[in-house]
Order: C-alpha cells, then sequence, then structure tokens
C-alpha cells in the first residue's frame, strides 16, 4: 500500500471535513447524557459519509445518481433541520424548559438527522472527490475510501472530545441549543447560496 496515497487521502479528508468537527460537538452536546446517543451520532455520520462516498466513486465511474445542478438544494437539509431545532428550542424555552421530558426521550439527534446533515455538507466534498478518485484508478480509490472511513471514526472521537472538555462542554450546556440551530441554519443557506441556488 503506497503511504503517498495514504498520506494525500488523509490531507484530502481534514481539508474537506474541517467543519464537522464542529457540527459533531454539538450534536454530542445535544445527546449529553442520553443513552445510546454516542452510538447513534457515530452511526448516522457513518451514513451519510458512506453516501457521499457512493456517489463519489458512482460520479467517478461516469454514473451520475446527483445532477450538478441538485448540489445546492441539498443545503435544503441543514437549513431545514436547523429551523426544525431554532422552533424547539423556542418551544421549550417559551414553555420554561417543559420540552426537557421530550428531549430525554429522544435521546439527542437520531441517526438519520446526522446523516442528512453529514451528507448534505458534503456536497462540495463529492465535487473534490470525483476528480481525485476518476484518476485514482480502482485501486486507489479503495485506499481513499479506507482511510476516509478510519478517519470518520477519528472525527467522531474530536467531536466528542470537543464536546466533553470541561469549559466547552458547559458552554455547549448553555448555548448548545442556540448554536446548533444557528449552525445548521448558515451550513444550509451557505449551501444554497455557494452553489448559485438562488441565480447570483
Amino acid at each position: 500500500m503506497n503511504l503517498g496515497i495514504i498520506g494525500q487521502a488523509a490531507g484530502l479528508f481534514a481539508v474537506t471535513n474541517i467543519d464537522d468537527i464542529l457540527i459533531l460537538a454539538l450534536f454530542f452536546a445535544q445527546g449529553a447524557g442520553h443513552r445510546g446517543s454516542t452510538r447513534r451520532i457515530v452511526l448516522g455520520q457513518y451514513l451519510g459519509f458512506a453516501a457521499i462516498l457512493a456517489v463519489a466513486v458512482a460520479a467517478a465511474f461516469g454514473a451520475t445518481f446527483l445532477p450538478e445542478a441538485a448540489i445546492p438544494y441539498l443545503g435544503l437539509l441543514p437549513l431545514a433541520l436547523g429551523l426544525k431545532a431554532a422552533w424547539q428550542a423556542w418551544k421549550d424555552h417559551r414553555e420554561g424548559g417543559g420540552g426537557e421530558e421530550e428531549q430525554a426521550k429522544e435521546g439527542g439527534p437520531s441517526p438519520l438527522e446526522v446523516a442528512a446533515v453529514t451528507f448534505a455538507n458534503g456536497g462540495d466534498n463529492i465535487g473534490v472527490y470525483v476528480p481525485v478518485f476518476a484518476t485514482a484508478g480502482i485501486g486507489g480509490m479503495g485506499v481513499y475510501a479506507v482511510v476516509f472511513l478510519v478517519l470518520v471514526a477519528v472525527w467522531c472521537f474530536a467531536g466528542r472530545f470537543f464536546a466533553t472538555r470541561p469549559v466547552v462542554a458547559k458552554a455547549l450546556a448553555r448555548w448548545g441549543h442556540i448554536l446548533l440551530p444557528l449552525v445548521l441554519i448558515a451550513i444550509g443557506l451557505l449551501i444554497l447560496i455557494e452553489g448559485g441556488a438562488f441565480g447570483w
């Protein structure tokens, strides 16, 4: 196995997924104290990233599941989830924290919510991965895929690590219910605007 390709794959993953650490930390903070939330968040991250890989690999072979014009509209997923989270936070605040029982029952974000945000946020990743995969060949593509999937676990660990640092955990416990919707809405709008969804 070529160490050069492994290094390139690790570098490419880090550059294209640096923002995911913040999102993961927010998800882990949201799931703090709920049994099984870590497992659900990691599962969701893997599902979302596997979908990104599948689309990128298929496109590298010439099959296109997502027309290029549709990629900017992936921003609607985090935008909708952000608006839903903002509505829930506003409702909980208005009811004087009465939504805590509901949150405890839910146990943090679901795997599908995490997967949807990961996939939508990875629209630009697909654009970067396709030409790299197309020139790497099947063997090289396999190395990239393995390195990426190992690094997803490292990213999940890093997100959980940051979310559980006392200072960060305290800040996220206090502001996480506001930060998560804001970050998701910002990501959604950024994907829509940068992709030219509004014709700008």
